[in-house]
């Protein structure tokens, strides 16, 4: 027998214990469910009222506009399912002394510490993103391959992996200062500039540096707006920045994961 726990099995418990939790708080989960339902109806009656006024806004016609949007919202959806109640509550471990527990258990403290606590209500938003997709792509006529879908599912990954490395530093420094009740404030700060595309930020000194910002020091821009315009069918300027794209997802890995581990090196048990 292996003394090594099966990742992919440990995985599917989480899954069936968020099923049990939300059907047992049922009004919870239909109440999330009916919440995110009107913001993502919000969003697209807000846009479509401006596109009611313009043609385009910069290169974005309405329905490539609604396709961005459907991508970010999808890449915000699987971060918010998978990992933004697990790094929001990794203060609380510190807290109330449950992280010594969590450093116990024979597997990897970083999955355990990312995976637990699944939102299953925020599958919702994934669908909704994934049938505004389409809708756009039917109405733009757009030719999609396989190559395309491929590429744009790897862009996806590689966009969820950079938020989720942004979060998990984050999440790490409550070793250090505490309780870090900023990490929703911080999320919904940052994730508010990559509502919108890359190429709208430009035409100002302000802009300009927002943009240069966000495409290379923290390149939020980048990891929603290359997806989107690869799956259109846009050009991208310059055109490698589906490679800076996947670098900063790489080494956001890399740094989340070596902060990460100094953290829990400072860490003080709660009996101690």
């Amino acid at each position: 027998m292996s003394s090594h726990p099966s990742y992919t099995r440990v995985f599917g418990v989480f899954l069936r214990n968020a099923l049990i939790r939300d059907m047992t708080f049922r009004g919870n989960f239909i109440v999330e469910i009916i919440t995110r339902a009107f913001w993502f109806t919000a969003q697209l009656v807000l846009f479509e009222l401006i596109y009611q006024s313009v043609n385009q806004i910069n290169d974005w016609t309405r329905y490539e506009y609604f396709a961005f949007m459907a991508t970010g919202m999808l890449i915000n959806a699987i971060v918010e399912t998978l990992f933004m109640p697990n790094c929001a509550n990794f203060s609380e471990l510190i807290r109330k002394g449950d992280l010594d527990f969590v450093l116990l258990k024979p597997i990897d403290t970083q999955f355990l510490i990312s995976f637990e606590k699944v939102n299953l209500a925020m599958l919702n938003q994934v669908f909704l993103a994934l049938c505004l997709l389409s809708y756009s792509l039917w109405q733009l006529e757009t030719v999609v391959t396989v190559i395309n879908v491929l590429l744009y599912a790897l862009l996806i990954v590689v966009a969820v992996s950079f938020f989720y490395s942004m979060m998990l530093i984050l999440s790490s420094t409550s070793i250090w200062f505490g309780r870090n009740q900023g990490l929703y404030d911080f999320w919904f700060y940052i994730t508010a500039f990559a509502r919108y595309p890359r190429s709208i930020y430009s035409g100002s000194i302000m802009g300009e540096m927002l943009q240069m910002v966000f495409s290379y020091v923290i390149p939020i821009l980048l990891v929603v707006t290359v997806p989107a315009r690869t799956l259109l069918g846009k050009s991208l300027e310059p055109s490698w920045l589906h490679l800076v794209a996947i670098a900063s997802s790489i080494i956001g890995l890399y740094l989340a994961r070596r902060i990460f581990v100094w953290s829990l090196r400072s860490y003080r048990s709660a009996s101690s």
